[in-house]
């Protein structure tokens, strides 16, 4: 039987919300926390609960971290990105990034005491520090692919 850690896969969910005209992306930058010694740049989101759809976890994330409104039908799957070691240190999950041009709201920091700013960055480069998974996430969005990436995993031999 596999190690228990290595058999926990749990869902993260992110949105990368681009204007378009303006060519800036939404971005948060959270507080340093345990498990990220200084504060980084990332995307809105986090963990989809049990039983919830991804695109509505990914909604949901955004609204409650950003202010930010978008529907569920209007995010677009743009990569996925399987993680070895989880931010917690409880294992593996596997992070859905989302992308949109369509929302309502003004961007917020709504979340104080997890994040020191929510901020329209430019779409080309976040600003530094950002999260490894969020830097592998903008550039599979900018350059149309690839659809999967890896984070921390040792490489494999065929």
């Amino acid at each position: 039987m596999k190690n228990r850690i290595l058999m926990n896969s749990r869902n993260a969910v992110c949105v990368i919300v681009h204007d378009k005209d303006a060519d800036t992306i939404a971005s948060v930058l959270y507080t340093a926390r345990n498990w990220s010694p200084q504060p980084a740049w990332t995307f809105p989101g986090g963990k989809a609960e049990p039983g919830e759809a991804l695109d509505e976890a990914a909604a949901r994330e955004l609204k409650e971290e950003t202010g930010l409104l978008v529907d569920p039908t209007d995010l677009v799957l743009v990569h996925v990105i399987h993680v070895e070691q989880g931010w917690d240190q409880a294992g593996q999950f596997v992070l859905f990034v989302f992308a949109t041009d369509k929302w309502t709201g003004k961007l917020t920091n709504t979340e104080p005491d997890k994040h020191l700013t929510a901020e329209w960055v430019a779409a080309s480069r976040l600003p530094e520090p950002a999260f490894p998974t969020t830097t592998q996430a903008l550039a599979a969005y900018r350059e149309g692919g690839p659809s999967f990436s890896r984070y921390g995993w040792s490489a494999t031999a065929a």
